[in-house]
């Protein structure tokens, strides 16, 4: 059965000098506040369309990866992934890049690489933001 989630963005202004907030609607966690220059210079305390997308990216390879892992039989799997979302302002994202580091049994770090490469490939937010360089590194603690 297919899901939905939504947000909704409400902004004011012009590019530079405008402001807008994001609310997350499907799960109501809240609204976040957005800007141009927390988007292309410093955060403070903003957050921005890559933030998010490094959220929902980094959340769906971990998904990803602990199916492949469990399914080649690896157990007691502990992931932390961080997703580095790049925006080149006038050019747009100009990469992803994921980093993962697990603990598991029952792998080698060479299975475990392996593993990592079929869910960035199999991750249905890979799969949607495709017209874009990703690029991984992964280990095992």
């Amino acid at each position: 059965m297919a899901t939905t989630r939504t947000a909704q963005t409400h902004w004011e202004g012009s590019l530079l000098e405008g402001t807008g907030q994001v609310t997350l609607e499907s799960s109501g966690l809240g609204t976040y506040d957005v800007s141009w220059p927390a988007r292309a210079e410093a955060p403070n305390g903003k957050t921005s369309p890559e933030e998010l997308i490094a959220a929902a990216h980094s959340s769906c390879f971990s998904m990803a990866l602990s199916k492949e892992l469990a399914d080649a039989g690896a157990t007691g799997v502990a992931l932390d992934t961080t997703a580095e979302v790049e925006l080149t302002p006038g050019t747009g994202i100009t990469g992803i890049h994921l980093t993962v580091k697990g603990t598991l049994e029952g792998l080698s770090e060479e299975d475990f690489v392996a593993k990592a490469e079929a869910a960035k490939a199999g991750c249905p937010v890979s799969q949607a933001l495709s017209g874009t360089t990703i690029t991984l590194s992964a280990s095992l603690a």
